[in-house]
């Protein structure tokens, strides 16, 4: 095992590892958020994408600062301006979640659970393009 993790580190690096290992929990938390509420709940898919994105950007933020991009950040103000640009971007990419689920799901009858894996993925890349060239970006 240890083998086969030193290979993948190898090949596409630390950072990347971590951020794809957290990226599939943060994925993962927002799928299970996201069931819950939209099938067990019986809430729309949009407001159901409104919960789990909520829930699933404080886990990511904590996750990526901390094991992921290893950020330091000197200051309360360094901080608070670094957890910004992080709500900032997932804002974006939640608007992104957002209406392709509601297209795609209300609109368009598409399987609402496969949709939101398919999303995600398009989601997750966004999101590390933006944690990595602008937010955990090293001073």
């Amino acid at each position: 095992m240890r083998k086969i993790y030193e290979l993948i580190i190898k090949l596409i690096g630390r950072e990347m590892f971590m951020y794809l290992v957290f990226g599939v929990l943060t994925t993962l938390v927002n799928f299970i958020v996201y069931y819950i509420c939209n099938i067990i709940l019986t809430m729309s898919a949009g407001l159901s994408t409104t919960i789990a994105y909520i829930i699933s950007i404080i886990f990511a933020y904590i996750t990526n600062k901390i094991w992921v991009f290893n950020s330091v950040t000197n200051t309360k103000k360094e901080t608070f301006n670094e957890f910004i640009k992080f709500i900032s971007a997932r804002i974006f990419t939640y608007f992104v979640d957002l209406v392709l689920i509601i297209i795609l799901v209300d609109k368009m009858h598409f399987n609402s659970l496969l949709m939101k894996i398919l999303v995600n993925i398009l989601v997750i890349i966004l999101n590390y393009i933006a944690s990595k060239l602008v937010i955990f970006k090293k001073r």
